[in-house]
């Protein structure tokens, strides 16, 4: 087994397996529900490059650690940044997501806990997600001023609808393991103790498939998918936060009170 891990100072690290034609990509910041800094961003980014790079993986399966996913990006990092920061850390995040997306061969997210904000982003880019019935999926965006892009929308669109989408885009309400699978964000549900085993074989009986063909079936269904042709290889992002609402969401977020937003 190859095993590679990058660092982040305060105890953080991405972990990346490999062994039989499988890579594991761990997220571990436990203590604060796998939050993602901007570094933490860049380097997921420099993971996917070199999965797309080494021929031998068949499989990805995506995690993170701790009995959770991640809740995405962490939000006390923007405090102190300016708004041009907080963009281009949110472009971070965003080329991540879309690394993992587009990779030419099957990718799978694990969901034992809260999968919220960018980290449901994240866990939309793979092609398959199992959650447990304790599995946590939301994206409270509009309590932070943060503005949603079209790619970011198109993800849950394709999946749930747009009526579903705008309620849990306006809502910011979760959806749990049962109903998550239900509404078509998860494509299985496996029990916290069975769903390690549950994901192996499920990578292993994709693994009996041709490469070939696999990747095949990846891009020819992407292509049938509404403003995925499009994005194919698109690297420009646009403004994610509101110059005027996203500071005060997140020193609302900081000082954990009730956010004052500006009236239009």
């Amino acid at each position: 087994m190859k095993v590679e891990s990058v660092g982040f100072g305060d105890g953080a690290r991405i972990v990346w397996q490999e062994t039989a034609g499988l890579s594991i990509v761990t997220i571990k910041r436990e203590r604060v529900k796998n939050a993602m800094t901007p570094e933490m961003w860049r380097a997921l980014a420099d993971i996917g490059r070199k999965i797309e790079d080494n021929k031998k993986i068949k499989v990805v399966i995506l995690r993170g650690e701790g009995g959770q996913f991640t809740v995405g990006s962490d939000i006390k990092a923007f405090h102190q940044m300016s708004i041009q920061d907080a963009d281009a850390a949110f472009g971070y995040m965003e080329e991540a997501i879309t690394t993992f997306e587009y990779l030419r061969i099957p990718t799978i997210a694990v969901i034992t806990g809260p999968a919220l904000g960018a980290g449901l982003e994240l866990a939309l880019s793979c092609d398959l997600r199992v959650g447990t019935p304790q599995a946590a999926l939301g994206i409270p965006i509009a309590r932070l001023g943060i503005t949603i892009s079209q790619r970011f929308a198109q993800r849950l669109v394709n999946l749930i609808g747009p009526s579903r989408t705008k309620d849990l885009l306006f809502t910011g309400r979760f959806f749990k393991g049962r109903e998550a699978y239900e509404l078509g964000l998860l494509n299985y549900v496996a029990e916290d103790e069975e769903i390690n085993d549950f994901v192996l074989q499920l990578s292993e009986s994709i693994q009996k498939g041709s490469p070939n063909s696999l990747q095949a079936a990846k891009e020819s269904v992407a292509r049938c998918v509404p403003f995925t042709e499009v994005a194919f290889g698109h690297r420009g992002f646009p403004q994610y936060v509101d110059p005027m609402d996203f500071p005060e969401g997140v020193a609302a977020f900081v000082e954990k009170r009730p956010p004052n937003f500006h009236k239009k």
